[in-house]
């Protein structure tokens, strides 16, 4: 099992960008893929981006594309997510969770941690 806690969530303008941070508990965490999540309030959360246990191999949802990037470090047990040319469109909790491979489905994944809040302003 694996513990995760999101932070660095914020109020930011239109354009600029933010970086999250999850912090994982133990020594379990490279043995799980990982995965970025958001929920905007009234709708169904939606996957952001994922990335495998060696942080070789990253996926995106079409809306954040070139816009985020998903990275991990497994000697901190750390998960980032940097948000760049953020729109109000990405205000929502972020969630980071951890599964057994990356996937683009909620359902793929065993664990989540609180989620930070995230605004863009327009």
């Amino acid at each position: 099992q694996v513990q995760l806690a999101e932070s660095g969530g914020g109020l930011v303008q239109a354009g600029g960008s933010r970086r999250l941070s999850c912090a994982a508990s133990g020594r379990t965490f490279r043995y799980y893929a990982m995965g970025w999540f958001r929920q905007a309030p009234g709708k169904e959360r939606e996957f952001v981006a994922s990335v495998s246990l060696s942080g070789s191999s990253t996926y995106y949802a079409d809306s954040v594309k070139g816009r985020f990037t998903i990275s991990r470090d497994n000697v901190k047990n750390q998960v980032y997510l940097q948000m760049n040319s953020l729109k109000p469109e990405d205000t929502a909790v972020y969630y980071c969770a951890a599964g057994p491979g990356p996937s683009d489905s909620s359902l793929g994944y065993d664990y989540w941690g609180q989620g930070t809040q995230v605004t863009v302003s327009s």
